[in-house]
């Protein structure tokens, strides 16, 4: 029971400590500095590591496989629709 919850622990210190909560915090950390001490550079960095953590949120909740699969079978159509219109296929839809 003790390596359980030594390893619970370590994964809790994980999650607290990763580097995107780590990204969050210096971001606020420099937003609030920058207000507090009237610094328009720490200003500036604040909003972007915060705009940049916001960014890599999303990306990391995107499902890259299901979007990989949707651009292959686009590109498959593409061919399919290009491989149609050489060959005078009538089936092939007017372009526009």
């Amino acid at each position: 029971m003790d390596k359980d919850k030594q390893r619970q622990e370590i994964s809790l210190i994980g999650r607290i400590f990763s580097m995107e909560s780590l990204i969050f915090l210096m971001g606020c950390l420099s937003l609030i500095y920058g207000i507090a001490e009237a610094k328009p550079m720490n200003l500036f960095w604040g909003v972007i590591i915060l705009c940049g953590f916001f960014v890599l949120r999303m990306v990391r909740k995107k499902d890259w496989k299901k979007h990989w699969e949707e651009m292959e079978a686009e590109q498959k159509a593409r061919e399919d629709y290009a491989r149609r219109k050489a060959s005078g296929d009538p089936s092939a839809p007017p372009e526009g």
